[in-house]
């Protein structure tokens, strides 16, 4: 026998079960047969190559081995690798941080539809970012996410409650409160289904607060008078000043008024005129966008007392061009007119009229239009398709504008009642009709 082959078998020597191997470095090797068929190389829980200084803790660890086989116990190291790796990757994304996991979370509503299967605007996604940025990662910084509990979140919402309100410090809510808890809201659910934590904490969103009106304010004063809409128009320059007529009895949103274009505009054979509404102009990116929502897309009938003054701005400042923009930065210009500019050359016009409600926005014509349209008599389904309005709960705002119109109609329907039960009574008795009072009593 050959010194290579004594020095081969001195180096390897099988065992009463499995076999050691002694390697050119010296260190030892185990191997063994396992319930899967399969011989395995001795190998650490983590999967890696695993050898021994000396024979002896080589021959220990294998019978510790036979026996967890013997007990039923053993399990392949890549089976323990993968099931420690899982685990250790679970407890990391249990520890992730709160602006790492927002950050995150952002960069998934921006690349994924929401629960209607629609993707979400650009403007929203940019809404959602300014609310983490500005109130969300100040507050938590990289508080672990599953440490943010009812307790913390109620902290936070202390503070932000005792933020002013910026168009009315008298308010006793500010409109920022709410919706940094949405948001906040929908962050830890999502971690609640990545499995970061067990819930999402149990916090209720407060409801819809007014931040304009003082207490005892009636929600009827935001709207404008009919004179004072003139003088809005008025004080506005003259190639702008559509926006006002548009707003207001036309009831379009900022965004629907400035992406307006000129083949929007249909003109019939007997001096009607119908408005298409199929776009808006995004305050966030500049750009031409969808609407909101489908029930945004509409056509509406012009009021006939403004298509004079409408036919007259598509004539002296729209540029004859079909996709030429109603409202252009400058006269007969194929750009639209911002929502930035517009912002400033409406609170000029507003600050010079007298009498407007506190905070008076923009948006509040178009309020005014939808009131007196609800004071004409529509009903709910026409509020909805005329504002463009998805949700009945917002239309139902504009119900207040006809209770002095029901009560009109209510008194007369009860004098008319009482007329024909006196003029009854005095059939059957043949006696003269009972006066009526002022009260309508008999």
């Amino acid at each position: 026998m050959s010194t290579l082959k004594k020095t081969q078998q001195s180096s390897q020597k099988r065992e009463a079960w499995g076999s050691l191997r002694r390697l050119p470095s010296g260190r030892w090797q185990a191997r063994y047969p396992g319930p899967d068929g399969e011989m395995h190389t001795a190998r650490t829980d983590d999967d890696k190559s695993l050898t021994f200084q000396t024979k002896t803790d080589a021959r220990t660890w294998l019978a510790g081995v036979h026996m967890k086989i013997a007990l039923g116990e053993w399990e392949p190291p890549s089976v323990i690798a993968s099931r420690r790796q899982a685990a250790a990757a679970e407890e990391k994304a249990r520890g992730v941080g709160f602006t790492e996991y927002a950050e995150r979370w952002v960069k998934m509503i921006r690349s994924r539809p929401n629960r209607s299967g629609r993707m979400r605007a650009v403007g929203t996604v940019r809404s959602y970012k300014s609310k983490v940025a500005g109130y969300l990662v100040p507050e938590f910084g990289d508080t672990p996410i599953r440490e943010i509990d009812a307790d913390r979140i109620r902290e936070m919402t202390d503070r932000l409650d005792k933020i002013p309100s910026p168009l009315n410090p008298k308010s006793k809510f500010n409109g920022i409160t709410r919706p940094v808890l949405i948001v906040l809201m929908m962050i830890l659910r999502q971690a609640a289904r990545d499995g970061i934590v067990p819930a999402a904490p149990n916090v209720s969103i407060p409801g819809q607060k007014a931040v304009r009106r003082a207490e005892g304010q009636d929600g009827g004063e935001d709207v404008a008078s009919l004179e004072q809409v003139e003088a809005l128009y008025a004080a506005t320059p003259q190639r702008w000043a559509i926006m006002v007529l548009l707003a207001a009895w036309c009831q379009l949103r900022r965004g629907e008024c400035l992406g307006l274009q000129r083949r929007d505009i249909e003109w019939h054979e007997d001096g009607s005129a119908t408005l298409h509404v199929r776009r808006q102009l995004n305050a966030n990116t500049g750009d031409y966008s969808n609407l909101k929502s489908d029930a945004g897309r509409r056509s509406l009938s012009v009021p006939k007392f403004m298509r004079d003054r409408l036919e007259a701005h598509l004539r002296d400042s729209v540029a004859p061009e079909a996709k030429a923009p109603v409202v252009p930065t400058s006269v007969r210009g194929s750009v639209p007119l911002s929502n930035t500019r517009w912002g400033y050359i409406w609170g000029d016009a507003r600050d010079a009229v007298r009498g407007l409600p506190l905070g008076f926005r923009f948006h509040d014509l178009r309020h005014t239009g939808l009131t007196l349209f609800a004071q004409e008599g529509a009903t709910l389904a026409e509020l909805m398709r005329r504002g463009g309005h998805a949700d009945i709960r917002i239309v139902l705002r504009y119900q207040h504008a006809t209770m002095s119109r029901d009560r009109e109609l209510a008194d007369r329907m009860s004098d008319r009642l009482l007329e024909r039960m006196a003029k009854a009574r005095s059939s059957q008795d043949g006696s003269e009709s009972p006066a009526v009072d002022g009260d309508g009593h008999l």
